[in-house]
């Protein structure tokens, strides 16, 4: 909220007009749905008229709130291990974000996945949470450093100058994910406050709040893990055991302990991605079979078909009608 109000927005009438009660921003444990969060989001940029609402270092160094998951972060050895923790941790800061690290040979990639939600995410709540985490990684670092490459699955904007002044360095639009590229060096980078016994009393207090909010389930992982895997194609079974360090016997057992399986996992997830991608107009239909990981786009419309009720160019134009919404109630 304090980004909004930063950017010159009538917070009150926001919340109001998303359906939401300014009270429950004070209340502890208290969450919104993810879809509350995109209207407020959608209501924001639409009032503000301007398309790269918050895309400001500044704002976003000065006005994120990570509370106990910054301070745990801050108590970190090294950048590196820091971020490795917000992996695990995000879901205390937003039930709809999935954060993950991928080694590349220049470092590491760090990426953002939103899942949970039947609303698309607005590129500019993604562009803010990206450079949220880049302020963030200067900020444990007490030092000023660039990505070596910042990429948003969403088209280009026409203008992509305050982007690169935003994060410092070339931004890709149209890509496989929405990650940064951050150098070894600076993932090596010692964090000053560091502290073992603070850290370790965050992480236990971090745990119990993983607990009180229902996100150590097996099945909110796998979720997570298969957004960020979709882009390279279906991903496996076992790779994804894998990539949670999990024997791919050890992952069917304890999805079968929560009544689920993989594949409807993977199945919900590509739903939930899918609504997301056909609401940006410039991602062509194969874009979008792609991003989802189909192979053959025969694959992607008959998805569509039983997710929707609607081939994917049909529930794209249902979606069109519906994000007028957010626009009419601005005017």
């Amino acid at each position: 909220m304090a980004m909004f109000e930063a950017e010159g927005l009538n917070v009150p009438a926001l919340l109001r007009d998303a359906g939401l009660d300014p009270a429950s921003l004070h209340r502890q444990h208290a969450r919104f749905a993810v879809d509350e969060v995109t209207l407020l989001w959608q209501l924001a940029v639409a009032r503000a008229g301007r398309p790269t609402l918050g895309l400001n270092r500044d704002l976003a160094a000065t006005c994120s709130r990570l509370g106990t998951v910054g301070h745990a972060l801050s108590c970190s050895p090294d950048l590196r291990t820091g971020l490795g923790s917000l992996t695990r941790y995000m879901p205390v800061i937003s039930d709809a974000t999935a954060f993950s690290m991928t080694a590349d040979p220049r470092g590491s990639w760090v990426a953002l996945a939103y899942v949970g939600g039947s609303l698309p995410v607005p590129r500019q709540r993604v562009e803010f949470a990206m450079l949220t985490i880049f302020t963030l990684c200067q900020w444990l670092t007490r030092r000023d450093f660039n990505p070596l490459g910042v990429e948003f699955v969403h088209p280009a904007p026409v203008d992509v100058h305050l982007y690169r002044e935003a994060f410092g360095c070339e931004v890709r639009f149209g890509a496989i994910a929405n990650r940064m590229l951050l150098s070894k060096a600076d993932l090596d980078t010692r964090i000053p406050t560091r502290h073992e016994a603070l850290g370790a009393m965050h992480t236990r207090m971090l745990e119990d709040e993983l607990d009180l909010l229902g996100q150590t389930s097996v099945s909110h992982q796998v979720c997570a893990e298969i957004a960020r895997r979709l882009q390279q194609g279906e991903p496996r079974r076992q790779d994804v055991a894998a990539g949670l360090g999990l024997a791919e016997r050890t992952l069917q057992r304890r999805l079968q302990e929560e009544s689920v399986s993989y594949q409807a996992l993977l199945d919900r997830t590509r739903s939930e991605l899918a609504r997301q991608y056909l609401a940006e107009p410039r991602l062509s239909l194969q874009d979008v079979a792609d991003l989802l990981g189909f192979v053959d786009a025969s694959n992607f419309f008959r998805a569509c078909k039983r997710w929707f009720g609607l081939p994917p160019a049909q529930y794209r134009a249902q979606l069109s009608r519906d994000l007028e919404t957010p626009a009419m109630l601005a005017s």
